[in-house]
């Protein structure tokens, strides 16, 4: 490397440029700690059938509830009922993705970060 640094680099490699870049970095950070534990907080509903069954996932994507009319409940048809478990187990689990990322992608312009 050249004595002086790296001259001619657009805006510079001062130290005030990359302070202000920690700053910026480490306020993010705070952002996305915070929104972490906001997505916790959260909540996402899916039904399937009809409304016969209704799953809620939580923030850590594990189901926090799960609600079965009775009239889905056919004991000669029991693989109905799973099926209709899994697709509203799967639709809560992907509304809770689509929440935690819409605000994470507030924090970080969009930019898909591993969090």
């Amino acid at each position: 490397m050249a004595k002086g640094g790296f001259r001619g680099m657009p805006g510079g490699m001062g130290g005030a440029n990359i302070g202000q870049l920690m700053q910026q970095a480490q306020k993010m950070q705070r952002e996305m700690e915070k929104a972490q534990e906001e997505i916790k907080s959260m909540t996402a509903e899916a039904t399937a059938g009809g409304n016969v069954v209704k799953v809620i996932v939580n923030g850590d994507h594990q189901i926090v509830s799960l609600e079965i009319d009775p009239k889905a409940v056919d004991p000669d048809d029991v693989e109905m009922l799973q099926d209709l478990i899994i697709a509203a187990s799967n639709e809560a689990m992907r509304k809770m993705e689509e929440l935690s990322s819409a605000k994470m992608g507030n924090i970080t312009g969009g930019a898909r970060l591993p969090f």
